[in-house]
C-alpha cells in the first residue's frame, strides 16, 4: 500500500450512481468483446463495480475472479453476493496485481480499472498477467487521463498517461491491440503478450486524437 492506494473508507465513491455516467460499464464491456463462458480476472476489484456486470456478461458457464489485496473491499463484494439477483459465478481472491494467486493460463481477460497508477512495479505486474492469461488472452487497462484535473479521480501528479502505459507495455514485450478514450475521464488499452501468439486476429489499433497526452 502506498499514498496512491484507494482506501476502503472511500469505497462509497466506487458505487456512486454518477460513476455510471462518466465510466459507463456497458461501453467498457463493448470494447472487451466478452464471450459467454469466459474467465475474467478483475484485478483491484474494489466493490465489484465491474465484477458483477462482467459475471452477467460471461454467463453461467463463465467466471469472474475478483482479486483485491484489501480484505475490506472483498467483504463489500461478499455482501453484494448475498443479494437477490446477484450472479453466483464470482469468486473472491485475496491477492494483488503482482501476486494474484491464480492458476497459470487460467484467464481469458485480465482487467485492471483505475489500478495501474497505484502500482509500484509494473514489470512484475505484467509478468503476472502473462502467467495467468491464456495464449490468446487480453490484458485490459483502464486508468485516468493525465491531461485532466481532478475531481473526480486522483491528483494529476499520481496519474500515468496513455503514452507512458504504452511505452511500458512495449518495453516488456506486449503488443498493443487498441487504445482509446472511454467515458469522460479515462482511457482503455487492450494488449496481448507478444511471446504468446494470438489464436485469433488482433483487434485493429485505434488511437484517439483528443489530446497528445491522453
Amino acid at each position: 500500500m502506498n499514498e496512491r492506494t484507494f482506501r476502503p473508507h472511500d469505497a462509497h465513491k466506487l458505487d456512486d450512481p454518477e460513476r455510471l455516467v462518466w465510466l459507463p460499464v456497458d461501453e467498457i464491456i463493448s470494447h472487451l468483446h466478452i464471450k459467454l463462458g469466459s474467465t475474467i480476472a478483475d484485478i483491484g476489484a474494489g466493490t465489484g463495480y465491474f465484477s458483477v456486470p462482467f459475471a452477467k456478461a460471461v454467463g453461467n458457464a463463465g467466471k469472474v475472479l475478483a482479486v483485491d489485496f484489501q480484505k475490506e473491499m472483498l467483504a463489500l463484494i461478499r455482501e453484494k453476493l448475498g443479494r437477490l439477483g446477484t450472479p453466483a459465478n464470482i469468486g473472491l481472491v485475496e491477492g494483488d496485481a503482482a501476486r494474484t494467486g491464480l492458476a497459470n493460463e487460467s484467464c481469458d481477460v485480465v482487467f485492471m480499472a483505475n489500478t495501474w497508477h497505484e502500482l509500484d512495479d509494473h514489470p512484475e505486474v505484467l509478468k503476472e498477467s502473462a502467467r495467468i492469461l491464456h495464449a490468446d488472452g487480453v490484458l485490459a487497462i483502464i486508468d485516468w487521463r493525465a491531461d485532466l484535473q481532478s475531481p473526480p479521480g486522483p491528483p494529476r501528479e499520481h496519474r500515468v498517461s496513455l503514452k507512458e502505459v504504452e511505452s511500458t507495455l512495449l518495453h516488456n514485450e506486449w503488443s498493443i491491440l487498441s487504445a482509446t478514450a472511454v467515458g469522460r475521464f479515462s482511457y482503455l488499452i487492450l494488449a496481448s503478450n507478444a511471446r504468446k501468439p494470438l489464436a485469433v486476429p488482433a483487434l485493429s489499433s485505434f488511437h484517439t486524437d483528443i489530446t497528445e497526452d491522453i
